[in-house]
Order: structure tokens, then sequence, then C-alpha cells
């Protein structure tokens, strides 16, 4: 990993971002929600897409919003804008770059943050027994939205040097290399997500633009704070019942990470490379929202994955 720089937290500087536009791509909830509503805290004009909406709710059934996400991403500081996409049709994915391009006339930040697949895989199954049209439903929504999405958003991020490009994934390269991810389908999604993070990298780096990959730690999603039967604010009940969840964090950890990289003039030394909200935490200086720098993969290899029990002394 290169070396660390004296940058201050991200999070924390007003304007840092101002007069940038960005693009997250999923931005519903969970990662890309935290991503957007960072991003505009440090004065950026955010564009925050998905399926959900206040008049349509997509197969999720769930509450979370894109206008949800766009206030909150204004009431941080910013600008956010919310448009209706399904990343899996080409055309919605051309109009809303075509109006990202009449209404700023350009994008200096794509998150790649579209997932969409948490009911369609099942754990531990192999691949002859899972549901078939599950499984390629998944990867149609975890990988064909991200190329469709950088296909059109990528020629409007290039007018401009400097532009960064952020696909987000669960694991580091280094840890799915040797880790065997829930199933077939999973672990085929999460990891072509960092190859396709690898491949932008070459083609984006000569022409001054940077590619990375990105992976939160243990995210205290929506999604994942319902399961657990707590909230935000009590988290740490669950620890009773899961231990190691105490090397979470929230949505807004991985949105400063990806603050942190828009606002590093140097961030081209990141070009190519897997990266996670723990480390560019380590790099950067920002932390959590309670003040904490979890260092999730690091915890997993040494502590959970290990055997030990569930002691975050040293990693957050």
């Amino acid at each position: 990993m290169p070396s660390t720089t004296e940058n201050p937290p991200a999070g924390k500087q007003d304007g840092e971002q101002e007069g940038k536009v960005a693009l997250v791509a999923g931005a519903t909830r969970g990662a890309g929600r935290g991503i957007a509503v960072e991003l505009g805290a440090a004065g950026a004009t955010v564009y925050v897409t998905g399926r959900s909406t206040r008049k349509k709710r997509s197969e999720y059934d769930r509450p979370e919003t894109i206008e949800d996400t766009a206030d909150l991403v204004t009431e941080a500081g910013g600008r956010g804008i919310a448009v209706p996409t399904d990343h899996l049709v080409p055309s919605e994915v051309r109009a809303l770059v075509d109006r990202i391009a009449g209404e700023q006339g350009r994008l200096d930040i794509l998150v790649n943050d579209i997932w969409g697949g948490e009911n369609l895989f099942d754990w531990e199954k192999p691949v002859w027994e899972h549901d078939l049209d599950k499984g390629l439903r998944l990867l149609r929504l975890a990988v064909e939205t991200h190329a469709i999405t950088s296909h059109h958003a990528l020629p409007l991020l290039l007018r401009n040097p400097g532009g960064l490009v952020v696909e987000v994934t669960d694991g580091t390269a280094e840890y799915n290399r040797d880790t065997y991810r829930v199933s077939f389908f999973y672990d085929l999604a999460k990891s072509s997500v960092l190859r396709m993070a690898f491949a932008l990298s070459h083609e984006l780096g000569p022409r001054g633009a940077t590619a990375v990959a990105l992976t939160p730690g243990w995210m205290r999603s929506e999604i994942m704070l319902e399961h657990f039967g707590v909230g935000e604010e009590n988290w740490r009940d669950a620890l009773e019942r899961i231990p190691h969840f105490g090397i979470s964090e929230t949505p807004r950890f991985v949105g400063r990470a990806v603050a942190a990289l828009a606002a590093d003039p140097d961030v081209a030394r990141w070009n190519g490379e897997s990266l996670s909200s723990g480390g560019l935490a380590q790099s950067y200086g920002f932390t959590d929202l309670d003040g904490s720098r979890p260092d999730a993969w690091r915890y997993l290899v040494e502590v959970q994955d290990a055997g030990k029990p569930a002691d975050v002394t040293g990693y957050r």
C-alpha cells in the first residue's frame, strides 16, 4: 500500500469538494448512501440513483429511497439530486449521463455501488443446487450494471483531468483470492468488480483519471441492523449473539474513505489498487462517526477467521 499522507480527516472539511460533481450509482441505502452523504458533506453536487423511489419500490420492497438519500446529501452541505435509474437499462443510464452533462457539463467522481443481490444467493449452497435464475440475476445486477454505467459515464468523466472512479465491492483482492465468499455467484460477482477496477485503471490512468476498488468492512447497513434486530443507537446489543460484530462500521465510514480519495491531489498513486475503508483510515486519518477506526479486514484474518475469541482491541 502506498505511503501515508497527512490529509485532514474526511467529513470534517467543509467545501473541499465544492464545484465537484459526483454520480453515486446505487445510492438508495447502505454504502452508496453513506458515500453520497459524505461527498455532500464535503460540498459536492451528488447525483444519486437507484430503483427505489417514494412512488415505487424495487423488488427489495424496503422503505429507503433515492429521494431520502438526496435530502441527506443536501442536509450535509452538498446538493443532492435523485434520478430514478435502472442501471441494467442502457437507455436509462445514457439519459442519466446526458442529464448530468447538460446540467453540470462535467463529472468528477463516479462511484459504482450497484448491487441488489441480498435476496438472490444462498449461503454455502453449491452452484448445482443454487437457483440458477437467481444466480444469473445477481451477476447481471452486480456486474453488468457496472459495465453499462462505466460505458456511458466515463467519456463525460474524462472531459476534465483528475477524475476518480470507485468500484465498490466486498472484500479486498488479497482476502477474496484466498477465501471462498459465501457462494459461487456471490464470490464471482465480488471478484469481478475487483477485476473491473483493475481493468479500468489501465484504461483511465493514461488518460488522466484514477480507478480503484474499495470495500467497506462489516457494515451496519439498514438491512444488517434490521437482520440483527437492533438500530444504530443500540447496535452493541447484538454483540451477545454475534460477538465479532464489534468490528462493524457505519456506512459513513466508507463514505469518508471516498471523500478522502476525492480530495487527495495525489490520488493517482492508488490507481488500480484494492483498498478498504479501514486501510484508508490509517492512511488519511479519518474516523467513523464514533471516532474509531475499525480495521475489519485485518481483524477478520487475524481474529475471526483464525478462530480466536472476539476482541476488537487494537483493531478499532
